[in-house]
Formats: structure tokens, sequence, C-alpha cells
């Protein structure tokens, strides 16, 4: 799950991680009301999205008193704002973040996340604050400098302190930056975030260590213990069709492409995906119905990929495991009659009960294919 840069940081105060004074506004008057409790000087009016590049998007503005903070929030309220993350759609910008303005000396950069492959979290700095990781990873791989930090003993002090050296802070930024990346990981892993990041992380010209940008995503499966950021959320920012499947329960992600997938397991929807790709066509979703053969979950799988008008062919992918392949057939024929798929439907079904299931699917005029591979071809030749 993700969250507004503001919701973040008022998190990370909670932790005692520096960042800068500020508060959120929704319309020009709040703007101008803020600006003037920061002291009615300098300000930073920043559009609060789910996306980032918002400064080169136009979606981040400097203010030198609150009358000027009024005129940009009246602008920056209510358009939709592009950035390289946002898609040529863009996204509708509701609400703005009003922050002090900062004597800044250096832009730094801070990031924690999971490292699967050592099962332990990794926090990565870099000198090259402002700019996208993934860029210096790319040009400058010798500028990202990592740590990893097992979760049964956490951060250790004189791992904070290798940190802060990496990026050249001494004397009181030190002191000050060995506080802030203390404080950053304990945000981070009381809260069961799946990212933190702080780009820039900005050291100023007294010597302080804020997060001067923050971007926080949690996991979803840990929501049931954080009820208080689960309320977060903001809808407007989600794509509508993860929001239904999550009310559905079904595991879904909108992709680019053409081809629908309905699987049942994630392993098995990342094979089929994958298999997609290596014939030369474009999955349009990941989409996991999981375990269940109840028809609810079909009907609702079928309406969430079809609300996605570049779908042109949908795929089910079904291996009757616990589950039965009759029972998945019988929830595909009572999907087909509720919710009459507008495009062509292909089929694989493999496992228990395989040929009844196959004969069920025939009384809707599907004929179920079990090699994985044909299917994906056919999938793939209907979508054009």
């Amino acid at each position: 799950m993700k969250i507004h840069e503001y919701q973040g940081k008022d998190i990370l105060r909670q932790h005692n991680v520096a960042v800068p004074q500020g508060a959120v506004a929704f319309t020009a008057d709040e703007a101008y009301e803020i600006a003037e409790k920061l002291g009615g000087g300098v300000v930073i009016v920043k559009a609060q999205i789910h996306a980032g590049g918002r400064g080169k998007g136009g979606g981040v503005k400097l203010a030198k008193n609150p009358a000027e903070a009024k005129a940009i929030a009246e602008k920056m309220l209510g358009m939709t704002l592009v950035t390289h993350q946002t898609g040529p759609e863009g996204k509708k910008v509701q609400r703005i973040l009003i922050e002090e303005g900062m004597d800044i000396d250096r832009e730094l950069y801070v990031g924690i996340t999971l490292d699967r492959a050592k099962g332990k979290n990794a926090i990565m700095v870099s000198t090259e604050g402002g700019m996208e990781i993934e860029e210096v990873a790319e040009k400058t791989p010798e500028k990202i400098v990592k740590e990893w930090v097992s979760p049964d003993i956490g951060l250790q002090p004189f791992q904070a302190r290798k940190l802060a050296f990496a990026i050249g802070l001494s004397g009181k930024q030190f002191k000050s930056g060995v506080k802030f990346l203390t404080s950053l990981y304990r945000a981070y892993d009381k809260n069961d975030c799946s990212l933190a990041e702080i780009n820039p992380l900005v050291v100023t010209k007294d010597g302080n260590v804020l997060a001067l940008d923050a971007k926080m995503n949690f996991d979803d499966s840990s929501l049931f213990r954080h009820k208080d950021i689960e309320e977060l959320r903001d809808p407007n920012e989600e794509d509508v069709a993860e929001t239904e499947a999550r009310a559905a329960d079904l595991s879904f992600i909108k992709l680019d492409g053409n081809v629908g997938c309905v699987v049942n397991g994630a392993g098995l929807a990342m094979a089929t995906m994958d298999l997609v790709k290596h014939f030369g066509g474009e999955p349009a979703n990941f989409l996991d119905i999981g375990g269940s053969s109840n028809p609810e979950k079909v009907i609702n799988a079928l309406k969430i990929i079809q609300r996605d008008k570049n779908v042109k062919s949908i795929l089910f992918n079904i291996f009757g495991g616990i589950t039965r392949c009759d029972d998945v057939a019988n929830g595909i024929v009572e999907a087909f009659k509720k919710a009459k798929p507008e495009v062509p439907v292909v089929v694989r079904l493999t496992g228990t009960n395989e040929e009844e299931g196959k004969k069920i699917l025939e009384s809707v005029g599907l004929t179920a294919a079990s090699s994985m591979e044909d299917v994906v071809k056919k999938a793939i030749e209907l979508a054009g």
C-alpha cells in the first residue's frame, strides 16, 4: 500500500525522524494560512500524488510569501499532473503540502527495502540525492553503498556510522545523520514497510540532516496490525480495477498488454505471464483467483479484466490440485451466464477431475486445452 508524502512524514515524526515543518492543504485559502503559520517567508508548495518526478512535471514550486503560495495553490489544485511515473494520462492533484523553505547544503539519498535473495533488509545510501536511484545504479553504481540488516537484531550502531561516513558526513552532520538513519530504520521496521525512500535527504547549512521528501510503502499482508495506516489509503490514487479486486479478495495488478490472464496460484500466474511474453504477446494483468472455485470469484475476475479496453482475449490457466477442475469449470460456466465475455476466451485445465471439467466447459462452447504452450499461443493469436 502506498501513502502520500505528507502522511509518510507524519509517521516519520512519530519515530523522531527529522522532517521539515509543514502541513497539507486542500484549498488555496488553507495554503495561505499554513504559509503564514510557517513564518510568512519562503515555502515550498508540493503536489501530493502517488508518483515520482513531480518537480519536472510542475508539481513542486517555491513561493516567496503566503500570497504567492495561495496563487500557486490555486493553479496546482485540480491540475492534471503528468510525470514519467503517471503515464500520459497523469493524475489529478487534490491536495498539496506546504513546507518551510530549507537552506540546503547537500542532497543525498537513503532507501530501505527487503533484499529477498539475502533474507535481510537492505539500506542503500548515495551522495547522488535528487536523482532517480535506478539511473545512479545504471550509470555510477559505485556511488551506491549498501548495508544489510538482520531483522532479528536490527540496525546496529556501527552500521549506521558506516553509512554516515559513506556519504561524507562529519562533525555535527555525522551525529545528525547517524540519528536519522537509526530512527528511519526503526520507523520502517515497526510499521512493516516494504519501502522507505528519502530522496533527497538533505544536509542544511547549519549541519542538520532532514527528509526533504518521503516515500513509504507498506506490506499489504501486515495491514491487519496497522489499522491506523490502512485508514491512510487514498482510493483516488489507486487503479479502480485493483480496488475492486481487493474488495473481491483477488490478487490483481494491471499491466499494459492485451492478453487478460485468470490463473489460480501466484507462481502459475507469473509463469503464465512469462510464457505470454516468451511467445511475443503482452499480458494485460496479473490476476490470481487463489485456490477457490467459487463462481463469484470468476465472475468478478471477468468483470475486472473486461474493464480494461485494451484486453483483446482472456486466458484461463487452471491447475487442479486441491481445487478440482470440475469445480473450476462449473465456476467458469456460471460466470459466463452472469458476465458473458465480450472478447474471445481460451482455457487450459489440468489436474484433478480434468476430463469432467472439460466436458462441463463444452456446454458453453469452450474447448479446454491441456498444453500451456498451446493455450498461450492461442490467446496471443486471438488478441491480434
